[in-house]
């Protein structure tokens, strides 16, 4: 079965529904991740129209998105409140019966979030992942503590036994999403939405380079999975610039979701934060 689920949440609480996909009667689950983290919308304050292949959000706050989830003998998915209130959501979901080849890899979406980054320390996207497959995309939201640039810092992606050099390693947090320069057009960050990867969401107090500021970014790896055939890690780095032209290491509050199919059920994700520590203040 392929499926694709489309959502409409009234509730305008991103955060507090905990989305989670369960396949072939695992008890673990594949996906676990904030329900608007999912559909790259972390933030609940505006609408912000986003329009790409995997996932695309419309009018007024519909959810929906289309990524291949395969499975053999059966799905469960599961919606969680951790709000106060009573919370009211619509959804859909289609999907299609049809013979599936045996080697149809799981479909996997995990959620993480540092508030405040440790100085000097990296951010994980993901990692202890054992298997076989293929990343798919990432969605950050970032929350900047600092005024200033805050993209210098570089993805970068282990495979396989990659130790202290990645087999692949970024230029800079703007470049990985495809843009450049800093996101800048006439002194403001610039939003832009893509099929494959955008800015799609920028809360700035003023519109220029003062704290506080929060970018939404995706950027999806449909025409360039990145394989690997034994393990995986992934890390970006929170870069912004001091005086003299040297590196600032970043202390923001960075939340991601990753998504990846690998060939078996990945059991080793990190604990959900509880409702506290993903709200978004």
């Amino acid at each position: 079965m392929i499926w694709q689920i489309s959502m409409v949440d009234d509730s305008k609480k991103n955060r507090s529904l905990i989305l989670r996909i369960y396949w072939d009667g695992s008890e673990t689950p594949s996906v676990e991740t904030p329900l608007g983290d999912f559909f790259a919308s972390a933030d609940h304050q505006a609408y912000a129209q986003l329009s790409s292949l995997a996932v695309c959000v419309n009018p007024k706050r519909a959810f929906n998105c289309y990524w291949e989830m395969p499975f053999y003998k059966s799905c469960k998915i599961t919606l969680e409140s951790v709000h106060t209130e009573n919370i009211t959501v619509y959804y859909q979901v289609d999907y299609m019966l049809t013979q599936l080849p045996p080697d149809c890899a799981y479909f996997h979406a995990q959620f993480r979030r540092v508030n405040p980054l440790p100085y000097q320390e990296v951010y994980t996207i993901l990692d202890n992942v054992q298997g076989k497959g293929q990343y798919v995309g990432t969605y950050m939201f970032w929350g900047v503590n600092n005024s200033g640039w805050w993209g210098e810092g570089e993805i970068k992606f282990y495979l396989d036994g990659d130790k202290e050099y990645p087999t692949i390693c970024g230029t800079g947090t703007e470049d990985y999403f495809c843009g450049s320069y800093n996101f800048d057009i006439g002194g403001k960050y610039q939003e832009f939405c893509t099929p494959y990867a955008g800015l799609s969401k920028i809360l700035r107090p003023d519109g220029l380079y003062n704290s506080q500021q929060r970018f939404s970014l995706y950027r999806w790896h449909i025409c360039d999975p990145i394989y690997f055939d034994t393990d995986m890690k992934v890390t970006i780095q929170a870069l912004g610039w001091r005086t003299g032209g040297r590196y600032l290491p970043l202390q923001d509050d960075i939340s991601s979701v990753a998504f990846w199919y690998q060939d078996s059920i990945c059991t080793t994700f990190p604990k959900l934060p509880d409702s506290d520590h993903l709200e978004i203040i």
